[in-house]
């Protein structure tokens, strides 16, 4: 029998370990860890002043931490002390921002940064030309692109000196909506055929959840949650999670025995004392709509709990769903549903409402 043989153990081929940034002694990037492996895209999600941009142009070397060290392929690049200037760091840079030269052709922009002789760089930029669609511009200025072309145009330039490392800082939100979904797939598919390290910045979930195999949350400067967009979506760490990829509903109630008494039904609530309060947040998916039977809903199940009745308030179409918000009886609270396709009742009908126990959160409540 021959021995088993044991898989090298591969370095991340970026690392940034504690980082630390502040500002007027206020901490915008705050002991932040990360890693991303060779050919994975890891997306640094959060609203607009959580640290994204900031912790990026640390990596990029254009930004000093005030402590921590950043890692490439297993070497130190930078701490407080030792630092690798940001040309020599084989990390490639795209920004909302195109920034392509206006004086220069497609193809000297594509090439600029680029060594090697006329030959080899003329080969490198077709290479990348043709990847993107564009190698007919290659003799052309940026002025005769669209927005769209003049984005594929600097991702072939981030390529081309074949970075370790791609940095992406909301590089899609010029774009307009009906184009973004086809430049993502389109630049997603070319950085993963170049095996680079992908590290990209957005606020937006749709596009983290489309383009990452794994995710960051962030929050005032801290990573709050890390791991695939299934888990970080299923799995969230608290109800401010939940939120950030969808509209949520909230129904508030307190636990008795680690049990909590709502019109829905009882929801168990581990952990939580005797007296303290909770948060249930629900989906508008996950909420199902019955209908109102002479003032009476429908029977409890196991699955669904007990169904409480509201009134409609509104119900808009919204192109692949509809959207129907109910007041609720029992307190005078709204909640939202969304339907699949086209459900538009009148204002005033009375609905009941139901929701599945495994498509719910209980969190203990955030204070104020």
């Amino acid at each position: 029998m021959s021995a088993t043989t044991i898989p090298p153990v591969t370095a991340p081929r970026l690392e940034i370990r504690n980082m630390v940034r502040a500002f007027g002694g206020t901490r915008v990037v705050d002991d932040v860890s990360l890693k991303v492996m060779p050919g994975q895209v890891t997306c640094l999600l959060g609203p607009s002043g959580c640290g994204k941009s900031t912790t990026l142009r640390m990596i990029a070397g254009v930004e000093m931490q005030d402590s921590g060290e950043i890692y490439v392929d297993g070497q130190l690049i930078c701490d407080t002390v030792f630092r690798i200037p940001p040309e020599r760091r084989h990390i490639g840079l795209m920004f909302q921002d195109f920034a392509l030269f206006p004086h220069l052709t497609v193809g000297d922009n594509v090439a600029f940064g680029l060594s090697g002789s006329k030959a080899e760089k003329r080969a490198r930029v077709e290479e990348l030309l043709d990847k993107v669609g564009l190698r007919r511009f290659i003799d052309g200025y940026p002025y005769l692109l669209s927005g769209g072309e003049q984005q594929r145009v600097a991702l072939a330039r981030a390529l081309a000196p074949r970075p370790k490392i791609m940095l992406m800082d909301e590089p899609f939100s010029g774009l307009d909506n009906r184009l973004r979904d086809d430049i993502r797939d389109q630049t997603l598919e070319l950085l993963k055929a170049e095996d680079a390290a992908v590290l990209l910045v957005t606020h937006e979930p749709e596009e983290a959840m489309r383009m990452a195999d794994e995710i960051a949350l962030m929050r005032r400067g801290k990573i709050v949650q890390q791991g695939a967009p299934y888990n970080i979506y299923n799995a969230p760490k608290d109800r401010q999670a939940v939120a950030f990829f969808s509209d949520i509903n909230v129904i508030c109630g307190k636990v008795q025995g680690a049990l909590c008494e709502t019109p829905f039904g009882q929801f168990l609530a581990p952990g939580v004392a005797d007296g303290g309060e909770v948060d249930i947040v629900i989906r508008p998916q996950h909420l199902k709509i019955e209908f109102d039977r002479n003032g009476k809903g429908p029977e409890p199940t196991p699955q669904n709990g007990v169904a409480a009745r509201g009134e409609v308030v509104r119900a808009r179409f919204m192109g692949s769903e509809s959207l129907v918000e109910i007041r609720m009886d029992y307190d005078g609270s709204v909640l939202k549903a969304t339907v699949p396709n086209v459900f538009l009742p009148q204002v005033g009908r009375p609905l009941w409402l139901m929701f599945r126990r495994d498509r719910c959160f209980v969190f203990p409540r955030e204070s104020a």
